[in-house]
């Protein structure tokens, strides 16, 4: 367990050697947590295990997910999670190249650290991998659907998320087979496997719903690309699902115009939830950029 400055404990998990030669960090996305990440981390220990000898790997439930704390109001913002990761790098990696991978808000996560922490990101951080993500556009989502339906959806999801945030339980009040339904009809792509969508559903039934409701207000919000040019000199990778109905195909080409130098891996047939969908592609990319750290860091 890892206790923020404003005292909220997050569960952490650690792998690989403490004096490995690198840290990698996963940052898990909105309604999940770093569970996301097993079969990427899978993936990385089995086709290159070799390398995997010499990194450490960290990952850590965001604050209101997961085995984490829920958080005030004023803090469930993206904002904040930059502040945590922030924290969590400076006492758990004090030293050392870092490459950050990010899912969904993970990734929006990163590139709030680039705007509030730019010594800290020109120093520490050899490599980006941004995983179905977006840095704007996220106030009005027609979730892939045409016409009107898609102004339906658009105008539905902030009305979900304010009466979330009004909620005062400790967990989704959703019945597992509704949430399962609407993972698979959501987040994934063509013929999700049944393991993938029990998994997503599990970690969404284990947030905070009053939390979830927040974040999702501070994604509407969410206009980092400014920022992005703070990561302009360190290896990026860009992936997306031709399927993702959250963060879609448009969301990924306006990163990658302010990251032209950034390799750009778009999978077909895939969602929005690549670390399960296509975990292989993820951990290989992964991998590429572990094995070209910045040699001057």
């Amino acid at each position: 367990m890892f206790r923020t400055a404003d005292g909220t404990t997050l569960h952490v998990t650690e792998t690989g050697p403490a004096d490995a030669a690198a840290t990698l960090v996963l940052v898990h996305g909105w309604t999940q947590d770093n569970r996301t990440w097993d079969p990427v981390r899978d993936e990385l220990q089995q086709r290159f295990a070799a390398l995997m000898t010499e990194i450490r790997v960290l990952a850590y439930d965001l604050r209101g997910h997961g085995g984490s704390e829920s958080t005030a109001a004023a803090s469930a913002t993206i904002e904040q999670l930059a502040d945590d990761l922030a924290e969590l790098l400076r006492a758990r990696v004090p030293t050392g190249p870092v490459v950050l991978a990010g899912h969904s808000m993970g990734g929006m996560t990163i590139m709030a650290l680039a705007a509030r922490y730019p010594e800290l990101v020109a120093k520490r951080v050899a490599g980006v991998v941004f995983v179905a993500t977006a840095c704007d556009a996220m106030a009005r989502l027609p979730l892939g659907l045409p016409g009107r339906a898609g102004k339906a959806a658009a105008w539905l999801a902030p009305r979900v998320g304010n009466r979330l945030s009004r909620m005062r339980r400790e967990r989704v009040p959703l019945r597992p087979a509704l949430a399962r339904s609407g993972a698979r009809a959501l987040v994934f792509g063509k013929r999700p496997e049944r393991a993938d969508v029990e998994l997503v559903a599990a970690q969404l039934l284990r947030a905070n719903p009053a939390n979830l409701g927040e974040f999702q207000q501070s994604i509407a919000a969410h206009q980092r690309q400014e920022a992005l040019a703070r990561l302009r000199a360190v290896p990026t990778v860009v992936l997306v699902g031709d399927r993702d109905r959250l963060c879609p195909v448009e969301r990924a080409a306006t990163i990658v115009a302010q990251l032209p130098t950034a390799e750009y891996v778009r999978l077909p047939g895939a969602g929005h939830m690549l670390p399960q969908e296509r975990s292989t592609a993820v951990a290989t990319r992964i991998a590429e950029v572990l094995r070209h750290l910045d040699s001057r860091l």
